[in-house]
Protein backbone atom coordinates (compact mmCIF):
# COMPACT_ATOMS: atom_id res chain seq x y z
CA UNK A 1 0.00 0.00 0.00
CA UNK A 2 1.30 3.15 -0.92
CA UNK A 3 2.03 5.91 1.90
CA UNK A 4 0.51 9.13 -0.39
CA UNK A 5 -0.70 9.63 -3.28
CA UNK A 6 0.18 13.19 -3.48
CA UNK A 7 3.64 14.86 -4.95
CA UNK A 8 5.07 18.40 -4.47
CA UNK A 9 7.01 19.72 -7.06
CA UNK A 10 9.53 22.43 -6.38
CA UNK A 11 9.81 24.30 -9.73
CA UNK A 12 10.73 27.66 -8.87
CA UNK A 13 14.01 28.26 -8.89
CA UNK A 14 15.96 30.81 -11.08
CA UNK A 15 18.66 27.74 -12.97
CA UNK A 16 21.25 29.94 -13.69
CA UNK A 17 23.21 27.82 -14.88
CA UNK A 18 21.16 26.18 -17.44
CA UNK A 19 20.32 29.85 -18.79
CA UNK A 20 23.30 29.28 -22.06
CA UNK A 21 21.30 26.96 -23.20
CA UNK A 22 17.26 27.36 -21.80
CA UNK A 23 17.02 30.74 -23.37
CA UNK A 24 14.20 32.39 -21.59
CA UNK A 25 12.27 28.81 -21.20
CA UNK A 26 12.45 28.47 -17.17
CA UNK A 27 14.66 25.55 -16.07
CA UNK A 28 11.92 22.93 -15.94
CA UNK A 29 10.72 23.65 -19.68
CA UNK A 30 14.30 22.65 -20.38
CA UNK A 31 13.90 19.33 -22.84
CA UNK A 32 15.77 16.20 -22.05
CA UNK A 33 15.47 13.62 -24.90
CA UNK A 34 12.84 15.87 -26.25
CA UNK A 35 10.61 16.08 -23.39
CA UNK A 36 10.40 18.86 -20.81
CA UNK A 37 11.87 18.24 -17.77
CA UNK A 38 9.11 18.74 -15.12
CA UNK A 39 6.99 16.28 -18.03
CA UNK A 40 9.94 13.80 -16.88
CA UNK A 41 9.17 14.25 -13.62
CA UNK A 42 4.97 13.91 -13.51
CA UNK A 43 4.96 11.03 -15.79
CA UNK A 44 7.61 9.26 -13.71
CA UNK A 45 5.52 10.13 -10.69
CA UNK A 46 2.65 8.41 -12.12
CA UNK A 47 4.32 5.63 -12.73
CA UNK A 48 4.89 5.26 -9.32
CA UNK A 49 1.40 5.70 -8.14
CA UNK A 50 1.00 9.53 -7.56
CA UNK A 51 -2.27 10.81 -8.49
CA UNK A 52 -2.12 14.52 -7.41
CA UNK A 53 0.41 17.48 -7.63
CA UNK A 54 1.54 20.50 -5.65
CA UNK A 55 3.77 22.43 -7.94
CA UNK A 56 5.80 26.07 -6.47
CA UNK A 57 6.40 28.02 -9.19
CA UNK A 58 8.42 31.25 -9.16
CA UNK A 59 10.54 32.61 -12.08
CA UNK A 60 8.88 32.47 -15.35
CA UNK A 61 5.76 30.37 -13.38
CA UNK A 62 3.35 31.96 -16.13
CA UNK A 63 5.33 29.56 -18.91
CA UNK A 64 4.95 26.73 -16.86
CA UNK A 65 1.39 26.59 -16.36
CA UNK A 66 0.55 27.69 -19.90
CA UNK A 67 3.37 24.46 -20.77
CA UNK A 68 0.66 22.66 -18.32
CA UNK A 69 -2.33 23.30 -20.43
CA UNK A 70 -1.22 22.09 -23.44
CA UNK A 71 0.81 18.96 -22.42
CA UNK A 72 -0.06 15.20 -22.56
CA UNK A 73 -0.20 15.85 -18.51
CA UNK A 74 -3.09 18.46 -18.78
CA UNK A 75 -5.62 16.50 -17.44
CA UNK A 76 -3.41 15.55 -14.00
CA UNK A 77 -4.88 17.34 -11.23
CA UNK A 78 -2.57 19.57 -9.88
CA UNK A 79 -2.80 22.64 -7.42
CA UNK A 80 -0.84 25.37 -8.30
CA UNK A 81 1.41 27.35 -5.86
CA UNK A 82 3.20 30.05 -6.80
CA UNK A 83 6.34 31.87 -4.82
CA UNK A 84 7.35 35.14 -5.10
CA UNK A 85 10.25 34.84 -3.27
CA UNK A 86 11.95 32.61 -5.89
CA UNK A 87 14.94 34.18 -5.40
CA UNK A 88 15.51 32.68 -2.11
CA UNK A 89 16.27 29.23 -0.96
CA UNK A 90 14.43 26.26 -1.99
CA UNK A 91 13.26 25.73 1.72
CA UNK A 92 10.68 29.05 1.38
CA UNK A 93 9.18 27.54 -1.66
CA UNK A 94 8.47 24.36 0.23
CA UNK A 95 6.75 26.67 2.94
CA UNK A 96 4.52 28.15 0.55
CA UNK A 97 2.76 24.66 -0.22
CA UNK A 98 1.95 24.22 2.92
CA UNK A 99 -1.50 24.78 3.01
CA UNK A 100 -1.85 23.01 -0.27
CA UNK A 101 -0.90 19.75 1.48
CA UNK A 102 -2.60 17.82 4.71
CA UNK A 103 -0.76 14.80 5.08
CA UNK A 104 2.15 12.67 3.67
CA UNK A 105 3.53 13.63 0.17
CA UNK A 106 6.39 13.17 -1.62
CA UNK A 107 8.94 15.82 -2.20
CA UNK A 108 10.41 16.17 -5.82
CA UNK A 109 12.58 18.48 -7.73
CA UNK A 110 11.73 19.43 -11.12
CA UNK A 111 14.98 19.14 -12.17
CA UNK A 112 15.77 15.44 -10.73
CA UNK A 113 15.67 12.55 -13.34
CA UNK A 114 14.72 9.12 -11.33
CA UNK A 115 13.71 5.84 -11.98
CA UNK A 116 9.83 5.43 -11.43
CA UNK A 117 10.70 2.36 -9.33
CA UNK A 118 12.34 4.67 -6.96
CA UNK A 119 9.61 6.99 -6.01
CA UNK A 120 7.41 3.67 -5.86
CA UNK A 121 9.66 2.01 -3.26
CA UNK A 122 9.98 5.02 -1.31
CA UNK A 123 6.25 5.69 -1.45
CA UNK A 124 5.75 1.62 0.57
CA UNK A 125 7.76 2.97 3.13
CA UNK A 126 6.23 3.48 6.37
CA UNK A 127 6.40 6.47 8.22
CA UNK A 128 6.20 7.20 11.91
CA UNK A 129 4.27 10.73 12.52
CA UNK A 130 6.79 14.00 12.60
CA UNK A 131 9.12 12.10 10.36
CA UNK A 132 10.69 11.98 6.23
CA UNK A 133 12.29 9.96 4.72
CA UNK A 134 15.72 10.63 2.15
CA UNK A 135 16.16 8.80 -0.60
CA UNK A 136 19.86 8.34 -0.64
CA UNK A 137 22.43 6.86 -3.16
CA UNK A 138 25.33 5.19 -2.00
CA UNK A 139 27.32 4.60 -5.02
CA UNK A 140 29.40 7.66 -5.04
CA UNK A 141 31.84 6.83 -7.91
CA UNK A 142 28.46 6.98 -10.19
CA UNK A 143 27.97 10.94 -9.36
CA UNK A 144 28.77 12.97 -11.79
CA UNK A 145 29.83 16.58 -9.84
CA UNK A 146 30.49 15.40 -6.35
CA UNK A 147 31.45 19.16 -5.41
CA UNK A 148 27.83 20.13 -6.31
CA UNK A 149 25.95 17.27 -4.85
CA UNK A 150 24.17 17.18 -1.48
CA UNK A 151 26.48 14.94 1.00
CA UNK A 152 24.93 12.85 3.75
CA UNK A 153 26.11 10.88 6.31
CA UNK A 154 23.68 7.81 7.48
CA UNK A 155 23.90 5.91 10.54
CA UNK A 156 21.47 2.86 11.87
CA UNK A 157 18.87 3.61 8.88
CA UNK A 158 18.79 7.48 9.69
CA UNK A 159 20.40 10.90 8.30
CA UNK A 160 22.78 11.61 10.77
CA UNK A 161 24.06 14.92 8.62
CA UNK A 162 23.32 16.61 5.58
CA UNK A 163 24.48 19.73 3.52
CA UNK A 164 27.28 20.75 0.28
CA UNK A 165 30.29 21.17 2.47
CA UNK A 166 30.71 18.01 4.18
CA UNK A 167 34.16 16.70 3.51
CA UNK A 168 33.13 13.06 5.51
CA UNK A 169 29.82 11.20 4.33
CA UNK A 170 28.47 7.78 2.86
CA UNK A 171 25.73 8.80 0.54
CA UNK A 172 24.35 11.24 -1.67
CA UNK A 173 21.07 13.37 -1.47
CA UNK A 174 18.95 12.23 -4.72
CA UNK A 175 16.14 14.89 -4.23
CA UNK A 176 13.62 12.55 -3.75
CA UNK A 177 11.69 12.62 0.01
CA UNK A 178 8.90 11.50 1.80
CA UNK A 179 7.06 13.83 4.21
CA UNK A 180 4.84 14.36 7.05
CA UNK A 181 3.85 18.05 7.25
CA UNK A 182 6.53 17.57 10.10
CA UNK A 183 8.99 19.31 7.38
CA UNK A 184 7.19 22.49 7.56
CA UNK A 185 7.87 23.03 11.22
CA UNK A 186 11.65 22.46 10.68
CA UNK A 187 12.05 24.63 7.65
CA UNK A 188 10.34 27.57 10.43
CA UNK A 189 12.49 26.65 12.72
CA UNK A 190 15.21 27.31 10.69
CA UNK A 191 14.46 29.99 8.91
CA UNK A 192 16.74 33.06 9.29
CA UNK A 193 15.78 36.58 8.44
CA UNK A 194 13.21 35.18 5.82
CA UNK A 195 15.19 32.52 4.21
CA UNK A 196 16.46 28.94 4.40
CA UNK A 197 16.90 25.51 2.71
CA UNK A 198 15.67 22.76 2.10
CA UNK A 199 18.88 20.80 3.62
CA UNK A 200 18.72 23.47 6.56
CA UNK A 201 15.12 22.10 7.39
CA UNK A 202 15.98 18.51 7.34
CA UNK A 203 19.28 18.78 8.99
CA UNK A 204 16.75 20.05 11.78
CA UNK A 205 14.80 16.68 11.28
CA UNK A 206 18.14 14.35 11.37
CA UNK A 207 19.40 16.18 14.43
CA UNK A 208 16.27 15.38 16.31
CA UNK A 209 16.47 12.09 14.56
CA UNK A 210 13.41 12.24 12.82
CA UNK A 211 15.09 11.96 9.20
CA UNK A 212 15.50 8.08 7.52
CA UNK A 213 17.70 7.13 4.96
CA UNK A 214 16.12 4.96 1.95
CA UNK A 215 19.05 3.57 -0.08
CA UNK A 216 18.11 3.68 -3.45
CA UNK A 217 20.88 1.23 -4.26
CA UNK A 218 21.13 -0.32 -7.73
CA UNK A 219 18.55 2.60 -9.14
CA UNK A 220 20.19 5.57 -11.07
CA UNK A 221 19.05 9.19 -11.03
CA UNK A 222 20.32 12.50 -11.82
CA UNK A 223 20.15 15.98 -11.07
CA UNK A 224 20.17 18.65 -13.78
CA UNK A 225 22.11 22.12 -12.92
CA UNK A 226 24.34 22.39 -15.88
CA UNK A 227 24.37 21.61 -19.49
CA UNK A 228 27.24 18.99 -18.81
CA UNK A 229 24.86 17.28 -16.58
CA UNK A 230 22.23 17.24 -19.07
CA UNK A 231 24.79 15.00 -21.66
CA UNK A 232 25.77 13.27 -18.79
CA UNK A 233 21.71 12.13 -17.71
CA UNK A 234 21.22 11.09 -21.70
CA UNK A 235 24.50 8.73 -21.40
CA UNK A 236 23.60 7.74 -17.77
CA UNK A 237 19.59 7.24 -18.04
CA UNK A 238 19.63 5.72 -21.26
CA UNK A 239 21.29 2.58 -20.17
CA UNK A 240 19.34 1.59 -17.35
CA UNK A 241 15.61 3.18 -18.50
CA UNK A 242 13.56 3.39 -21.47
CA UNK A 243 12.47 6.91 -22.87
CA UNK A 244 9.37 8.26 -20.91
CA UNK A 245 6.60 7.60 -23.58
CA UNK A 246 4.26 10.30 -23.83
CA UNK A 247 0.92 10.24 -22.41
CA UNK A 248 -0.94 10.41 -25.80
CA UNK A 249 0.56 7.44 -26.89
CA UNK A 250 -0.48 4.82 -23.73
CA UNK A 251 -3.82 4.40 -22.38
CA UNK A 252 -2.94 5.46 -19.30
CA UNK A 253 -0.02 5.79 -16.95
Amino acid sequence: MLTSNVAVILAAGLGTRLSMISGFLPKPLVTFEGIPLLEHVMSRARQAGIERFVIVTGHQGHMVRRWFARSPLRHAPVTWVENPEYHKKNGISLLQARSAVNGTFLLLMSDHIFDPDTAASLLQQPLAQNEAILAVDRKLDSIFDMDDATKVVCMGGYVKRIGKDLTCYDAVDTGMFLCTPAVFDALDAVKKDGNCSLSDGMQYMASNRKLRAHDIKGAVWQDIDTPEMLDFAGVQLSQHTSHVQREEQVSHV
